[in-house]
């Protein structure tokens, strides 16, 4: 039996962790790691003690916001961020693992607070249908190592 390697823990408990997602529209997962820890995980999906999306509008998600996004959604990297925070955990100079790369809202908050690499597994530009990864764009114009996994999900099935 071979050791797997940390980045194919990650990215598979990432995986995993966006099947928890209630969004009817994509599912994505986050893991914040430090030093080979785990320090916070996260999926997008409503605030807790809001409505669960595919739950309340099982048909159509919930309501858009002005600009045609979810408006309940917290973004599985924000989620992640925002659990490390709350339990006073640093992140600074942590790795973040997700399963779509950040939107640029969610790139402007990794950079802001500190954390220093971002892998991830698929792009958002290719499922936005827009032509480029703004958010990947702006941690690398940023000094914030950026990419996308390489590696071997072995036990992962659907999702990908």
């Amino acid at each position: 039996m071979s050791r797997p390697a940390f980045d194919d823990i990650y990215m598979e408990l990432a995986v995993n962790l966006a099947r928890r997602s209630h969004c009817i529209k994509r599912h994505v997962g986050a893991v914040l790691t430090k030093d080979t820890r785990i320090i916070s995980i996260g999926y997008n999906g409503p605030p807790s003690g809001t409505h669960n999306c595919d739950e309340q509008w099982p048909d159509v998600g919930c309501p858009r916001d002005s600009k045609g996004g979810c408006s309940l959604a917290i973004h599985a990297e924000q989620n992640a961020i925002l659990y490390a925070v709350k339990n006073k955990t640093s992140v600074e100079g942590a790795t973040l693992y997700v399963t779509l790369s950040p939107c640029l809202a969610c790139a402007r908050i990794i950079y802001s607070m500190g954390i220093n690499k971002v892998v991830y597994l698929n792009s958002y530009a290719e499922y936005k249908g827009i032509a480029s990864d703004e958010g990947v764009d702006f941690l690398k114009t940023f000094g914030i190592e950026t990419v996308r996994y390489q590696g071997q999900l072995e036990n992962v099935v659907g999702l990908i």
